[in-house]
């Protein structure tokens, strides 16, 4: 054996054994050191794989329990009481369930209140992919008390979370690099909605189209893996009746694109309806001066009201999609109070109307009125019942042979990819749930023409817009994301020379001598910035030694073309300094000069990053 290998080998047993006595000291897990162990023993490529199964298998677990635990009470609230006890039940669950969550935020997890798919674009662009380890189990037990119990949101969001948090925390754990962390938080939402529908392509699909957006990687195994992983946990564990899955349908018939096409219209113009009541919703929480608990006992009243007039707003409402899908809406009428008025066409017409438009309210007051969940579900099912209201408007016409499951089937698919933008995970998603591969071309007509309508109306998501404006999350321009994660205290240079505003020309000559700036901070007696003074300012009296102490720095002071806020973000200053072809501005906090930012500093930041995110 070589020096060379003899010396490796003894380099790697010191490291194992130096992580191994750490290990100890914190008392580790003995899986925690065998997997440790693995880190050294095993390369990047198969270590990543190795960390796709395991963390693909946490996360999986995570969804299919959660999904268990809201099934199980549905399914005791909806088919084993009696009509006159669910009224009950939907009157008081879903108030309950909202101030229960906003109670256990409160008291447990200190208000934290950024939750969904949002939160996580965030931690991935502002923290480097790192999520707090609560989010582990924060948002299982926040979505199974608000949607258990009733609340008009969907589980994907929070599944998606939980698995995020599981993926960042196991490579923080690990020690991994950020495009190592970003990854296997990917695959750890991958594992989550793969599990959820068991749909192993549409939770991939999710991580590229929503998670990943502005992030440049080329390891897609630990992916797939982690998709596998979820998809069969949720095969061996989940039953039929939990997994969001139907096959009934009839084939696919060229002849019917017309009703898809609009069909995709409707499903558009239904997206920026869903999008811009949720929007508003939001903001009236947002200026109401209440407290989190006021504001959860409003949501929870409002959702309550709902739920009983519509009982297909309790809850996710997947059970409700099925029974359209199966042909028996009339069991949908049997749970409200219209079980009273014959079942006749036009009830069922107007009763999953007003579900279509009511969805959105239930579900923008559940969330934004403290419950946890997300618009995953909600859009599916109101996609359904869209599509099943068109079929039917079709049918009352006078129209024969309308494919009435297909356009069920399809308008879920044509909502979802309209509100969250994901064209690519909600032709997929609905293609696996239903083994409908041959409605491919329907699903792709639907799911793009709502897609780009939406696209048409706000070429960023409306919930995403305000946050990639300020920089907050990555978008697909990747230089801007690049940007976004620069901060200025990284570019902020603090050694400037500074001079006292009485100085006289001698002292201020003196001072350039000695440094090696070709700027001066002119400050007063308590350290505000009064102004900047340039070698080019001084420059054609510098070398006149007779105005040395008669001209003072107060005359030859300029005021900076623009100041810089703390809080600005790099982008922000890059435009600044561009607008005032400036190459060097002041950081200035409530008038006290805290350096200055330059753009040599922020470009060869820049290309530092650049490089590091680009390996």
């Amino acid at each position: 054996m070589s020096r060379f290998n003899r010396l490796r080998k003894f380099h790697s047993f010191f490291r194992f054994k130096q992580d191994f006595e750490q290990y100890s000291l914190k008392k580790a897990r003995s899986y925690e050191i065998i997997i440790h162990w693995l880190h050294n023993k095993l390369n990047r490529t198969q270590f990543l794989m190795l960390s796709g199964v395991l963390v693909g298998l946490a996360a999986g677990f995570a969804g299919v329990v959660l999904k268990l635990l809201v099934h199980y009470i549905h399914y005791v609230i909806t088919y084993k009481v009696h009509f006159s006890a669910q009224v009950i039940f939907y009157v008081l669950f879903p108030f309950l369930g909202i101030v229960m969550t906003t109670l256990v935020v409160i008291w447990f997890f200190k208000g934290e209140s950024r939750k969904g798919i949002p939160a996580i674009l965030y931690e991935i662009a502002q923290h480097s992919s790192q999520v707090a380890p609560v989010k582990m189990f924060s948002q299982i037990i926040q979505s199974a008390i608000t949607v258990g119990l009733g609340g008009s949101a969907g589980l994907e969001s929070p599944i998606a979370v939980t698995g995020s948090a599981i993926g960042s925390n196991y490579a923080s754990n690990y020690r991994l690099g950020y495009k190592e962390r970003t990854l296997l938080l990917a695959a750890g939402a991958t594992s989550g909605i793969a599990a959820a529908f068991n749909a192993p392509i549409a939770g991939m699909m999710f991580a590229f189209e929503i998670l990943l957006t502005g992030v440049v990687f080329s390891d897609f195994i630990p992916l797939i893996l982690a998709a596998v992983c979820g998809s069969l946990l949720s095969k061996m564990i989940l039953q039929e009746e939990a997994l969001f899955h139907f096959e009934s349908r009839v084939p696919f018939n060229y002849h019917n694109i017309p009703y898809y096409i609009i069909l995709g219209l409707l499903c558009g113009i239904y997206a920026r309806y869903y999008v811009m009541i949720y929007q508003r919703i939001e903001h009236l929480f947002h200026h109401l001066h209440w407290t989190k608990l006021q504001k959860a006992m409003l949501g929870g009243a409002i959702v309550s009201l709902l739920c009983v007039a519509m009982p297909p707003l309790f809850g996710e409402g997947y059970q409700s999609v099925k029974l359209l899908v199966s042909g028996n809406a009339n069991d949908i009428i049997q749970h409200s109070f219209l079980r009273y008025l014959p079942a006749q066409s036009w009830i069922i017409l107007v009763f999953t109307g007003c579900v279509c438009l009511l969805k959105v309210y239930a579900t923008s007051f559940t969330i934004h009125g403290g419950g946890n969940g997300g618009n995953f579900a909600p859009s599916l099912v109101a996609g359904g019942f869209l599509g099943y209201f068109f079929a039917m408007l079709c049918t009352q016409l006078g129209l024969t042979d309308v494919p009435m499951v297909n356009l069920v089937i399809v308008g879920m698919a044509g909502v979802m990819a309209g509100v969250l933008y994901a064209p690519l995970t909600a032709i997929f998603l609905i293609a696996e749930s239903s083994s409908g591969y041959d409605l491919f071309i329907p699903l792709m007509i639907v799911s793009t023409i709502s897609f780009l309508m939406a696209k048409w109306f706000s070429p960023i998501s409306p919930d995403l817009k305000e946050m990639a404006e300020a920089g907050k999350i990555f978008t697909r321009e990747h230089d801007r994301n690049i940007l976004s994660i620069l901060k200025i205290e990284e570019v902020m240079e603090t050694d400037i020379p500074q001079i006292n505003i009485n100085a006289t020309l001698r002292q201020l000559v003196e001072l350039i001598k000695q440094g090696r700036r070709n700027m001066v901070a002119v400050v007063n007696q308590d350290q505000q910035l009064e102004g900047i003074i340039t070698l080019e300012d001084i420059r054609p009296i510098m070398f006149n030694p007779e105005l040395y102490d008669t001209v003072h720095v107060m005359v030859l002071m300029k005021a900076p073309p623009v100041i810089i806020h703390p809080e600005d973000s790099v982008a922000v200053v890059m435009r600044k300094l561009d607008e005032t072809h400036s190459w060097n501005l002041p950081v200035v906090a409530q008038r006290q000069l805290l350096g200055f930012v330059s753009k040599s500093g922020i470009l060869n930041r820049y290309r530092q990053l650049l490089q590091e995110y680009s390996d």
